[in-house]
């Protein structure tokens, strides 16, 4: 198995980038009877814009594995993060990539960039009855259930809020 590097990304990595969490999304049941959200995670320029958006990439390869956006509270993609708070949306790990650490390698880096700037926690919402298996990673990184931090974007999607204290680490 070749090593991961994650990045910022560049405008030529953009294409991969929405295909991948277009692709990441319907595996996972995510875009059925949605209104027009494919095309907002396709829309990576955008994002690119007003937030940070990271890429795992397969060191041998150059092939983009997955990819995340990283942004601060008031920003336009921002969503339940408040003052002092990072927050990370549309995490995607390429289908055919799955089980390679992509995943984990982006949430490391979200985390390591919200120490960077001095933040306090790491917030994000996840969409429940989503794959055991993000729940499992968030876990495992040290992401705890916050209810007060639930929503819904629409009256059929429940939205779970998470959150990782960084003052309480080393």
């Amino acid at each position: 198995m070749s090593g991961l590097l994650v990045r910022r990304a560049e405008p030529a990595d953009h294409p991969a980038v929405a295909r991948l969490t277009v692709a990441a999304y319907e595996a996972d049941g995510q875009l059925k009877g949605e209104n027009g959200y494919g095309v907002v995670l396709a829309d990576v320029a955008t994002r690119a814009e007003t937030g940070e958006v990271l890429i795992a990439v397969d060191e041998a390869t150059g092939e983009v594995l997955g990819s995340v956006t990283f942004v601060l509270p008031g920003s336009p993609y921002a969503e339940l993060s408040g003052p002092g708070e990072a927050e990370f949306r549309m995490l995607a790990v390429d289908p055919a990539a799955q089980g390679r650490g992509a995943g984990a390698a982006l949430v490391r880096a979200c985390v390591a960039r919200a120490t960077e700037l001095g933040c306090t926690a790491v917030v994000i919402c996840v969409r429940s009855g989503m794959a055991a298996v993000a729940h499992r990673l968030y876990e495992r990184l040290g992401f705890v259930r916050v209810p007060e931090k639930d929503w819904r974007p629409l009256p059929d999607v429940q939205l779970l809020g998470l959150r990782l204290d960084l003052t309480a680490r080393d």
